[in-house]
Formats: C-alpha cells, sequence, structure tokens
C-alpha cells in the first residue's frame, strides 16, 4: 500500500521552543533537522531512525547539552 502525497511542495513543519532556549550540541542539532527533513519529504522511516538515534545519543551521555524542560 502506498502513501499519497498532497499536491504543492512539501511544508516544513514549525518546531515551537518552550519559553526557555537552549543549545543543542552539534550531533543534537543535526539528528532534530535530519529528522524535519525526513518528514517534509514524507519518509516516515527516516525520521523514525532520526528520533532513535537522538533518542540513544542523548541516553549514552555523549550530548553536551542540557536536557531540554
Amino acid at each position: 500500500m502506498s502513501a499519497q502525497r498532497p499536491e504543492g511542495p512539501p511544508v516544513r513543519p514549525e518546531i515551537p521552543f518552550p519559553g526557555t532556549q537552549f543549545t543543542p550540541c552539534d550531533t543534537c542539532h543535526h539528528l532534530t533537522l535530519a529528522e524535519a527533513e525526513a518528514n517534509a519529504e514524507f519518509d516516515w522511516s527516516k525520521a523514525t531512525d532520526c528520533r532513535v538515534l537522538l533518542q540513544r545519543h542523548r541516553a549514552a551521555g555523549e550530548c553536551s547539552a542540557p536536557e531540554p524542560v
């Protein structure tokens, strides 16, 4: 079964930030951007992969950024 794509150019989702801003580390920034691009391209598998990699990165203690609130 194939997913139908809407007409027109892909819409990039707005990423809301809470009142307190934080600076992500380079890896977090790269994975978050890659997830947004995958969502814009309707590549749900790649978007899921990015979320999993981001969670693993943060859980491994490699992330130098503070936890978002």
